[in-house]
C-alpha cells in the first residue's frame, strides 16, 4: 500500500477532491442523513453488472449470500468484491466515498460489506431499524450505507424506506415506535432510475418494503464503517489471490488488506 496510508490518501487517489460534493450535498447529508447522489453507473455498467448478479444466484443457488446474510424471500449476494471486478466502482466511486466519508464525521473508514439484495414479489417488507446497536452520542455516527440501484427502483416494486433526520435520533426504532413494521408518517420511499446511487446514514431509520410486481428490483449494498470496528464481511480472511492482484493500492486501503 505505499504512498496509501490514511482514508484521506485514498480518496485522493480515486479522486475525491475538496469540491466533489458541494456545500449544499454536505449541508443535506447533515439535515437529513441521506443524499440521492444521482446516476453513477453507465447502462453499459447496468448490463454487465445485471448479467454478473444473474450468473452468480445461478451458481451459488443455496449458499447465495451466506457470507454475509441469507432472508426469506429475498435474493442475496454477497462478498461482490471477490467476484467480478464490474462491482468494483460500487465502493471506489468518488462521489459515493465523498458522501461516506462525510457522513462518518471524518473518521478513518473502510469498507464492511458488498452485497447485493432483490426482494421477491410480494415479499421483502422489513421493519424499521438501524444498522448499529445503540443511538450514537452527539452524533459520533460510525456507519454509513449506499443502494445502487441496478433496476429502476419505484413505489411498488420493494424501495427502501427511510425517515429523515432520524440518524440524530436518541433512541432506535424498537425504543421509539410502537410497531416498527408499520408506515411511519415521515417516511420517504428511495426510488430512482437504474444506475442511481443514494446514500444514507447506516443510523437512519430505514428498511425494505414489500416488491408488489412481478420483476426483480436489484440492489447492491456497499455499506462503510469507521476503521476501529470489525467488518460484516472480513475482508481479508476473504480476499481472493485474484482479487488482491487487480486492486490500486488506494482499494486495498479501503478494504483494510
Amino acid at each position: 500500500m505505499t504512498g496509501v496510508s490514511s482514508t484521506a490518501d485514498a480518496l485522493s487517489a480515486v479522486g475525491v477532491r475538496d469540491d466533489t460534493l458541494s456545500i449544499e450535498e454536505r449541508g443535506h447529508l447533515e439535515q437529513f442523513g441521506y443524499l440521492d447522489l444521482g446516476k453513477l453507473l453507465s447502462d453499459d455498467q447496468l448490463v454487465r453488472i445485471r448479467e454478473r448478479i444473474e450468473a452468480l444466484l445461478a451458481e451459488e443457488v443455496e449458499t447465495a449470500g451466506l457470507e454475509a446474510h441469507r432472508e426469506a424471500g429475498s435474493e442475496r449476494l454477497a462478498d461482490l468484491v471477490n467476484k467480478d471486478p464490474v462491482f468494483d466502482v460500487c465502493f471506489t466511486h468518488p462521489r459515493f466515498l465523498a458522501a461516506a466519508h462525510h457522513l462518518i464525521g471524518g473518521k478513518e473508514m473502510k469498507l464492511s460489506s458488498l452485497n447485493m439484495r432483490s426482494p421477491e414479489p410480494g415479499a421483502g417488507h422489513q421493519g424499521l431499524h438501524v444498522d448499529w446497536s445503540n443511538p450514537v452520542p452527539d452524533g459520533d455516527l460510525q456507519v454509513c450505507n449506499s443502494v445502487w440501484m441496478i433496476d429502476d427502483f419505484t413505489k411498488a416494486n420493494g424501495p427502501t424506506r427511510i425517515v429523515p433526520g432520524s440518524h440524530r435520533s436518541p433512541r432506535t426504532p424498537n425504543e421509539e415506535l410502537g410497531d416498527p413494521q408499520a408506515a411511519h408518517p415521515e417516511q420517504v420511499l428511495v426510488t430512482g432510475t437504474a444506475g442511481t446511487v443514494v446514500v444514507f446514514s447506516s443510523h437512519i431509520w430505514h428498511g425494505g418494503t414489500v416488491n408488489r410486481t412481478g420483476g426483480p428490483r436489484r440492489g447492491v449494498f456497499s455499506y462503510y464503517t469507521a476503521r476501529a470496528h470489525g467488518q460484516q464481511t472480513d475482508q481479508r480472511a476473504h480476499l481472493r489471490p485474484a482479487t488482491a492482484a487487480r486492486l490500486s493500492p488506494a482499494a486495498r486501503y479501503l478494504l483494510d488488506v
